[in-house]
């Protein structure tokens, strides 16, 4: 069944049948009612723009339940990683103010960074650049970029190898 053909009397039906049974097991992964009427809301247009109808109740329920508990561990997660840069910023010493010329050395450092990376094969540049800047894993670089957690690793390292080879010509600023 299209879901151009499901009706709104169909999709309100099956909106109150599904949503109390989605918004406890939001509530009891998130603790936060607000959170979770969110993350449900967001799992209901999923559902919408999946395309296609599920055959049955059943699977409509079971595939919401899926989206809504990955949606709810997904927003726990950011919320753990969210802490832990939190209290690493908070716990980080006191810095003296950098100088004039450590702020122009750090840039040209930084702009030869950026000058390497572009010379490195987009398919390993890709990968380097969501470990190293996007601070994914290595399942969650597999997952974007549609390939294995091993191909990720193998790129990476790939990738590193051609930045090290490229950067040992290079005389790099390193702050204290």
């Amino acid at each position: 069944m299209n879901m151009e053909h499901l009706a709104d009397d169909q999709f309100t039906e099956l909106y109150e049948e599904i949503f109390p049974i989605l918004i406890r097991i939001a509530y009891n992964i998130t603790g936060s009612m607000s959170v979770s009427e969110d993350l449900c809301q967001e799992a209901f247009i999923k559902y919408l723009n999946r395309g296609a109808a599920l055959p049955s109740k059943d699977q409509t329920r079971y595939w919401l339940i899926r989206v809504v508990k990955n949606l709810c561990f997904n927003h726990e997660k950011r919320k753990i990683r969210e802490r832990k840069a939190y209290n690493r910023v908070l716990n980080e010493p006191k810095k003296s103010p950098a100088s004039g010329e450590d702020e122009y050395l750090k840039k040209e450092t930084n702009e030869i960074i950026r000058i390497a990376l572009n010379k490195i094969p987009k398919k390993l540049r890709t990968a380097l650049i969501l470990r190293e800047y996007g601070d994914l894993n290595y399942k969650e670089i597999g997952g974007i970029l549609h390939i294995s957690e091993g191909n990720v690793k193998v790129r990476v390292f790939r990738a590193r190898n051609f930045l090290e080879n490229l950067l040992d010509k290079e005389e790099l600023y390193v702050s204290e």
